[in-house]
């Protein structure tokens, strides 16, 4: 049981500050950090250390970030052999200032330079033994070209739309769940009402569709039928990454095949879990302390 996940990969230099300056002033930085980002490799990540082998594909450069964004994948156990470097480019980076009061962050980011990823240097068995195809849709040829394959074979595939961009809409219309920021919703017109989600999710093409709304919890269509799923309360410390943590832990209930509202709460348990530490990877859970944490909530079935 693999999945496979092509999208980006990043790494992350964090910085905790009591609250984010105004403009010309100065703020002293209480701790900072480094470690491996970005929304697909962070999902990946998050699946593995729920028990789910995964292999990933994307790019980085050849400069100095691209061995830790390497080894922060390989130090999980994830297969990187899809992992292609362009000679020249830099990998993507990103630069975060974390608010120590109340977990907010500002994320400032340098996507890759070098070429996207290309449909060709996908190997022919890209998708041997996968049981689900994850994509973030930034690089949108190979997102496409890898969704037709996916559909071939009958292998279930996952969207992470992080907002609106080239191709995205056709992604999300083709996938069998889509899982999305609020970003997302509110570029398609989105209006915040569990009436307006309904509208536009049934309108998207995909059979399942889930808004992820921080502190506020998700919302999730299916079937004509809508659920709210609330978020798990905790001492948040850093929210990076919770999203990509959400997706981990909705994809390994769907891989358990659960039933739909009992994969939204672990999904939101994981994410909950997740922003406990410093880092969008840090806090990321095992399996065994997730089903813990929701035996504690009361919320291990549900």
């Amino acid at each position: 049981m693999t999945v496979v996940g092509i999208g980006q990969c990043c790494w992350d230099i964090l910085a905790e500050v009591n609250a984010y300056p105004e403009a010309d002033e100065k703020e002293e930085i209480r701790r900072m950090t480094e470690e491996g980002g970005g929304p697909t490799a962070t999902a990946l990540v998050t699946l593995t250390r729920l028990g789910i082998p995964c292999r990933f594909h994307g790019i980085v450069g050849d400069d100095g970030y691209a061995g830790k964004i390497r080894g922060s994948l390989a130090r999980e156990g994830i297969d990187i052999t899809g992992l292609v470097a362009r000679g020249g480019a830099a990998s993507q980076v990103a630069f975060i200032v974390i608010e120590r009061l109340n977990g907010r962050r500002t994320i400032f980011w340098q996507r890759p330079t070098g070429r996207e990823l290309q449909p060709d240097e996908l190997a022919a068995g890209f998708l041997e033994g996968a049981a689900a195809l994850h994509l973030d849709g930034l690089m949108p040829d190979v997102s496409r070209h890898a969704l037709n394959v996916a559909r071939r074979f009958g292998i279930p595939v996952m969207v992470d739309a992080g907002r609106m961009r080239p191709g995205m809409v056709e992604l999300a219309a083709r996938c069998d769940y889509l899982v999305a920021a609020a970003r997302f919703f509110l570029d398609l017109g989105w209006d915040g009402s569990e009436e307006g989600f309904q509208r536009i999710a049934s309108g998207l093409g995909a059979p399942v569709v889930t808004v992820s709304r921080g502190a506020r919890g998700s919302m999730t269509w299916s079937g004509g039928e809508c659920f709210a799923t609330p978020a798990f309360p905790v001492a948040a410390v850093d929210t990076t990454g919770a999203g990509d943590a959400f997706h981990g832990g909705y994809f390994y209930g769907v891989l358990q095949q659960w039933e739909l509202r009992r994969t939204v709460t672990f999904a939101s348990a994981v994410a909950a879990l997740g922003c406990r530490s410093l880092g969008g990877r840090a806090g990321i859970p095992t399996l065994t302390e997730t089903m813990r944490f929701l035996e504690e909530q009361g919320a291990s079935k549900s």
